[in-house]
């Protein structure tokens, strides 16, 4: 990304908008926010999500299987998944929610029945991101037993990773494989909520308590004084003892990839509002704020906030439409408008900048993510978890007890 462009998306982002602006900060001085920027109208957003769903209603009836990456602005796909399988559903669900009309809802529950394979599938900790968008929200707008029932069983298969000597779900890997064995991701934060789900349902605490404890321990080895993180911990998979930070996707085990921040951010904040715990509020604020003392004035984040470049490095346009979620969702918890502010800010700057509006090639419709810097692999390009989370934040502003009983907020 050229720093011609860079200057002139930081511009675009911080225009104000002459009128009609959302959500007033009555928060105190010492909160921190988003760096000073243009929070859209509702015209805005609304205008975001009629683009989101123009592009669905083109390019949705064409897929049959579950998208991955864009490579030259045109979806790859998966017939089984991958990880994440339960987003384009989840995106075609939240489009109906909408107001996009029954095609989506046919779509969406096409889509969400070819995972059924997945349900037993012991072998990934990933079962929440497949689940959750997907056969959960189907149940909770259909009523289908189906759906539900569906849920559980990946649940199931979900607690099979955890490690009673470590308190923790292992992330990646077999379970017969000595592999990774010891190996937690931040992301597996975000599918917790499956187990939250399974023991509403139920009745058996089994599956929250294993959230729970998954959390404490992501909570005690993951969380640094500053309120950053890393992307992996690994732990002696034996014994459970802790080994140290690592990373895949992040510039080095001490630096601070924005993705996992944001899953970190969103993630404690539902297991806080699954349970009550006020460790797991202080938590969410805490990375929250970490991650607003970064963000440039262009309001979109950069793919690691630690890495040398920083902040003049590539963007990950993916991570801010899910900390707009996770931040509008802490703003209710904690009763802090700041942090609702903050996300429409990111939110304006993502319909501003990162919108797929000047192709006429591309099929997705939010562009400059970043999958993985490291190995270069995916480097402005478009992922569907950065739809998926996109249009739960839209809907968040637009249409908040419509997608509160989609996905249970």
């Amino acid at each position: 990304m050229s720093l011609t462009r860079r200057t002139l998306l930081t511009t675009a982002a911080g225009a104000a908008v002459a009128a009609g602006t959302l959500g007033a900060t009555n928060a105190s001085a010492a909160d921190i926010s988003a760096p000073a920027g243009a929070i859209g109208t509702k015209a805005t957003f609304q205008a975001t999500l009629d683009y989101a769903l123009a592009k669905l209603r083109v390019v949705g009836p064409a897929i049959t299987q579950f998208p991955v990456i864009t490579k030259f602005e045109k979806w790859t796909f998966s017939a089984d998944g991958d990880w994440v399988g339960g987003f384009w559903p989840g995106t075609l669900w939240l489009s109906y929610v909408a107001g996009g009309g029954e095609q989506f809802k046919t779509l969406a529950a096409t889509s969400s029945q070819n995972l059924a394979p997945r349900q037993t599938d012991t072998g990934t900790h990933d079962l929440g991101f497949l689940f959750y968008p997907s056969w959960v929200t189907a149940w909770r707008l259909t009523g289908e037993e189906k759906w539900r029932a569906g849920a559980i069983k990946a649940a199931d298969s979900l607690i099979q990773r955890y490690n009673p000597q470590g308190r923790f779900i292992r992330a990646w890997g077999a379970l017969s494989s000595p592999k990774d064995a010891g190996r937690v991701i931040m992301d597996t934060m975000m599918n917790l909520d499956l187990l939250a789900f399974a023991t509403q349902q139920t009745g058996d605490p089994k599956y929250l308590n294993i959230a729970i404890e998954h959390a404490k321990t992501t909570q005690k080895n993951f969380l640094r004084p500053d309120g950053s993180t890393p992307h992996v911990f690994d732990f002696n998979a034996t014994t459970g003892a802790p080994i140290g930070p690592n990373t895949v996707q992040g510039y080095s085990p001490t630096s601070a990839w924005s993705r996992g921040q944001a899953w970190a951010i969103y993630g404690f904040t539902t297991m806080y509002r699954r349970t009550g715990d006020p460790q797991f509020l202080a938590t969410a604020r805490k990375l929250a704020d970490y991650a607003l003392s970064k963000l440039t004035p262009d309001n979109v984040p950069v793919w690691d906030y630690l890495a040398p470049q920083a902040p003049n490095d590539v963007k990950d346009a993916s991570a801010g439409a899910i900390m707009a979620c996770g931040l509008m969702d802490l703003a209710k918890a904690s009763k802090r408008s700041s942090y609702h502010d903050s996300a429409l800010r990111i939110l304006t700057a993502l319909s501003d900048t990162c919108l797929t509006t000047k192709s006429t090639r591309a099929e997705a419709i939010l562009a400059r993510s970043t999958r993985n810097r490291p190995a270069e692999d995916g480097i402005e390009v478009s992922v569907p978890y950065g739809d998926y989370y996109l249009i739960e934040a839209l809907l968040r502003v637009l249409k908040p007890q419509e997608l509160a009983k989609a996905i249970g907020l």
